[in-house]
């Protein structure tokens, strides 16, 4: 959550809202392999770079509704997204998880072999737009891949959605996340609080919503879910 609203965790009206979501929805039925990858990143002094329970729930629903089989990740972080992706797909599933650092994802790698998904993931370091490229040189350009995740680099949004386009089959979907960036893509940009670096993902958020809402090879939606999620079904 961007520092527009330092003290929030959420894009709701109150944090209880969120409490309640959590509480009566996804702590009941959460894997016990989710729960415990999830305390693991919420020590972290970079806790704030995992995703939400809440929308971890929402895509493992949605991934079972497109019947995705074989997934793309950019940006790991500790794995917890990760987790809940390998364990929303079949047996034979594959997610290509990508990031610049493997040091984070060692620290949920343990908890994912138990949960007894490692032999879905396909773990790949580098730049999100390098590797992208590498699987798109090496045949992926057909659309090989059912759902896509994007939870990096926030300036190179606009490039991950070119190469996951061409990767992501026609009727799959590709997500990103942070689209609100605290809800400050509805404020001033010079709103009290903010840092130099938020007022620069938030006018890179502006750009990306607007080209994504005209983008006809894409049927979108943005959902308040977490920081803002955008989902586009590729059409074309």
């Amino acid at each position: 959550m961007a520092t527009y609203r330092p003290d929030s965790n959420t894009l709701l009206k109150a944090d209880s809202i969120l409490e309640y979501v959590l509480d009566t929805m996804v702590y009941p039925r959460e894997h016990e392999r989710l729960r415990e990858l999830r305390l693991i990143t919420q020590k972290h002094p970079w806790s704030f770079m995992g995703s939400s329970p809440d929308q971890m729930q929402f895509f493992s629903v949605l991934l079972k509704m497109i019947g995705a089989k074989d997934t793309i990740e950019v940006g790991v972080f500790t794995g917890y997204s990760l987790l809940a992706t390998a364990l929303a797909l079949p047996d034979d599933g594959k997610v290509v998880a990508i990031d610049v650092s493997r040091d984070y994802y060692e620290l949920g790698r343990p908890v994912i072999e138990k949960a007894g998904v490692a032999h879905k993931v396909d773990f790949r370091q580098g730049d999100g737009l390098a590797v992208l490229d590498r699987l798109l040189a090496d045949g992926g350009s057909g659309g090989a891949f059912d759902f896509a995740y994007a939870d990096a680099n926030k300036e190179q949004y606009r490039g991950y959605h070119e190469r996951l386009l061409r990767l992501v089959r026609v009727g799959g979907v590709v997500a990103y996340d942070n689209t609100l960036w605290g809800g400050s893509v509805a404020m001033p940009r010079d709103t009290a609080g903010s840092s130099a670096y938020d007022r620069v993902v938030r006018d890179y958020m502006v750009g990306f919503n607007a080209m994504v809402a005209a983008d006809d090879r894409v049927e979108a939606c943005l959902l308040p879910v977490a920081d803002g999620v955008t989902l586009c079904r590729r059409l074309k």
